[in-house]
């Protein structure tokens, strides 16, 4: 009976080491950008800082489940717009918003960062998040983030990703303005605000490989297709 805690700690260890193994750890920096009354159509309008962390669980080399914490400032003035509207109306405003999100990712070749170096794919993930909004009022939101880029490795075990990514809200008070669009502009938004986050991220994995990885043959160390 002694025996029986030494064998679940030592079966919680390995499903923990083989865990690590699969996992990959981030920081992401940026700019973050606003999509609203303000803006309906810029993609990379009035950028701030923006930054964060994110793991990464790699179920495969072509599909992975990562969350992520970021944070970036959004902004926007209607007098950056020289329609006679939005110079009439002269808003304007600026604000802090946080997020917690969770992704699927997928890549279009196989891909690790424990693989051969300059090893790269393009990739696309979506997925549901939050988004915590200090604007013209305090707000707490559903997301729903898309994003896109490029993964490259460019050290053992360490990979750099450009990235840039999509939020969609369902909430029209970023700018505080609620409802309020040009006459003449198509609406595509629906109304509701969208930010986005375009920036570079630097990944790490801890263990030296993804066990059993099917992409890569250990003997010779070239990709599989």
């Amino acid at each position: 009976m002694k025996r029986i805690p030494w064998i679940f700690l030592f079966i919680s260890l390995s499903v923990s080491v083989a865990g690590q193994r699969n996992a990959d750890y981030g920081i992401f920096g940026g700019v973050s950008s606003y999509f609203g009354d303000i803006n309906p159509s810029r993609l990379v309008y009035s950028p701030l800082p923006a930054g964060g962390v994110f793991y990464r669980y790699n179920f495969h080399p072509r599909h992975a489940l990562r969350a992520n914490v970021f944070l970036g400032g959004l902004k926007g003035n209607d007098l950056d717009f020289n329609n006679s509207f939005q110079q009439t109306r002269a808003a304007s405003f600026s604000s802090v918003t946080g997020e917690f999100a969770v992704q699927f990712e997928f890549n279009f070749l196989p891909y690790t960062t424990a693989g051969k170096l300059w090893d790269w794919s393009p990739y696309f993930a979506a997925g549901a998040g939050v988004a915590v909004i200090n604007s013209a009022t305090f707000s707490v939101q559903p997301v729903i983030p898309f994003s896109g880029g490029i993964k490259v490795n460019i050290h053992k075990n360490m990979g750099l990703e450009l990235e840039y990514g999509f939020r969609k809200t369902f909430y029209d008070n970023f700018d505080g303005l609620k409802d309020m669009v040009d006459p003449a502009d198509y609406a595509w938004l629906h109304n509701n605000d969208w930010y986005s986050f375009l920036g570079i991220g630097l990944t790490w994995k801890i263990f030296n490989k993804l066990v059993g990885c099917p992409a890569y043959d250990e003997d010779d160390g070239k990709r599989r297709r």
